[in-house]
């Protein structure tokens, strides 16, 4: 019975800690997210020979300061675009990519463990076929 009492107050002191970082990043996610509010950043790269400019990379943020969408540019045009899709929680639950033609490549979703981290992301063909599921595993070494 003591050893039970004893292993269920070390467990505590070590969660104690990871609650306030969690809130702590949380803190600095939200402080983040205010600077972007409705923003687009348009990345351009410029040849050092002759000078030719083209458009690299376009992200977008919503009004709440979440990315939105994310589009790689080649000489050519778009090289891939995702999507982004938030939950209750502030958390991105759903993840489309999309390949050069604009057509959706993979879709994957995601589930969260209470204290924010992501516990599943599962991946799906552009049909809504279930390829495969990943688990995260969270392990606090010495």
């Amino acid at each position: 019975m003591m050893k039970k009492i004893l292993m269920l107050v070390v467990m505590t002191i070590i969660a104690f800690p990871c609650v306030l970082s969690a809130q702590e990043l949380d803190a600095a996610t939200l402080a983040k997210r205010e600077g972007r509010k409705n923003l687009t950043i348009k990345e351009w790269n410029t040849d050092a020979k002759t000078k030719t400019r083209w458009l690299d990379r376009v992200t977008t943020y919503d009004s709440q300061g979440r990315k939105i969408e994310q589009i790689e540019y080649a000489s050519y045009g778009q090289k891939w675009r995702e999507t982004y899709e938030y939950g209750e929680h502030g958390r991105v639950v759903r993840e489309v990519e999309y390949d050069d033609r604009d057509k959706p490549k993979s879709i994957r979703k995601y589930e969260y463990n209470a204290d924010g981290t992501r516990k599943k992301q599962y991946n799906y063909a552009p049909n809504g076929r279930l390829q495969t599921i990943k688990v995260f595993e969270y392990v606090i070494s010495d």
